[in-house]
C-alpha cells in the first residue's frame, strides 16, 4: 500500500507532483507562461513496503521523483512532497498532497503544486488528476496554473500549463 500511495503522490502529488525543465526549451513558451510536458520516475523510499496496512486517516507519507523530457531520457530535475491521508471510505481515500519541483536550466527556478485527490487504493494504477500550481520562484516567480498527472507504464507523465502574469 505505501507503495501505491508513494507513487500516487508524485506530484508530484500526488499527487503531489511532482519537476523539471531541462536546458532545453519547454514544449511551448509563451508570453506569459510556458506549456510542457515531464516524466516523473519514482525514487524508492527506504524501508517501504509492498505489504503495508491499509491507509487510515492521519497516516502520512512522503514521495520523490526524478524527472526527464523523455522516458528513459536526459534527466532535468527532480520534485518531492509529503500527502496526508485525510479520509478513507471503502477503497477509496482521499490525500492532501504539497510538492517542490526543482526546475534545471533555462528557464529555470522552483514551482510549488498542491492537491486534495481521491485513489483507489487497491489499484496499482491510479486515474489521471489534475495539480495546482501555487505559485514559484525565478523564471515561474508568480506561477499559477495547473498539472495534470497521468500515469503511464513505470513513469507518471506530467502535462504542465503555467501562467506566469
Amino acid at each position: 500500500m505505501i507503495r501505491r500511495f508513494r507513487r500516487i503522490g508524485a506530484l508530484g502529488a500526488c499527487t503531489v507532483a511532482a519537476v523539471a525543465l531541462a536546458t532545453a526549451a519547454p514544449a511551448a513558451a509563451h508570453d506569459d507562461g510556458f506549456e510542457f510536458t515531464l516524466y516523473a520516475k519514482e525514487v524508492p523510499v527506504s524501508g517501504a513496503s509492498e505489504s503495508a496496512p491499509a491507509p487510515k486517516a492521519g497516516d502520512t507519507f512522503t514521495f520523490a521523483d526524478d524527472l526527464y523530457k523523455t522516458k528513459g531520457g536526459d534527466k532535468v530535475g527532480r520534485d518531492g512532497g509529503v500527502c496526508g491521508v485525510v479520509r478513507v471510505s471503502g477503497d477509496q481515500a482521499d490525500a492532501n498532497c504539497i510538492g517542490t519541483f526543482a526546475l534545471n536550466g533555462g528557464p529555470g527556478g522552483q514551482l510549488t503544486a498542491q492537491a486534495l485527490t481521491t485513489f483507489d487504493i487497491t489499484n496499482e494504477q491510479p486515474a489521471a488528476f489534475d495539480v495546482a500550481v501555487t505559485g514559484g520562484t525565478g523564471d515561474f516567480k508568480s506561477a499559477h496554473g495547473y498539472i495534470r498527472v497521468t500515469p503511464d507504464g513505470d513513469y507518471q507523465r506530467m502535462d504542465f500549463h503555467i501562467t506566469t502574469r
